[in-house]
């Protein structure tokens, strides 16, 4: 099947880490990403007796293998300076933004000039947008999962 691009907005809050967690409950809820039945892929919300918990999902070998092809294949943001690793979201810096955006205060019509800073399959980015006040107003989650 190959990885699938995901991207969520959301309200901003202070603590991305917590609004990744929100994201992932609401994303979960709604079933709205891909889950197995059999050898095909299908959107989870098609069935109704899908896995009740995270737990039970990420129990699944084909999930662990596959994914979800959602934000529910990253689990964490991560701290400034750390290294990203499998399943983490990376957190667009000051300096990317600058350099593909021309600011550092990002707003909605920089979305087509970060969207590349998200290359790599199994990872994700996160950006703070801006009203025209420059007062925080949403989180973008964008990235690459599933097999």
């Amino acid at each position: 099947m190959g990885a699938s691009g995901w991207s969520y907005l959301v309200a901003y809050q202070p603590d991305l880490d917590a609004a990744l967690d929100a994201l992932r409950d609401t994303v979960f809820a709604e079933g709205d990403y891909w889950w197995a039945r059999g050898e095909t892929p299908n959107v989870a919300s098609d069935y109704p007796h899908r896995p009740a918990t995270m737990e039970e999902l990420f129990d699944d070998e084909w999930v662990q293998e596959m994914g979800t092809h959602s934000i529910l294949d990253v689990y964490r943001v991560l701290a400034e300076r750390e290294k990203p690793d499998f399943g983490t979201v990376e957190p667009v810096s000051a300096a990317e933004a600058l350099r593909v955006a021309g600011t550092e205060r990002l707003t909605r019509e920089h979305l087509d000039a970060i969207k590349g800073l998200a290359s790599q399959a199994w990872f994700g980015r996160c950006a703070v947008l801006h009203d025209e006040r420059g007062k925080p107003e949403e989180i973008y989650f964008w990235g690459y999962s599933g097999d």
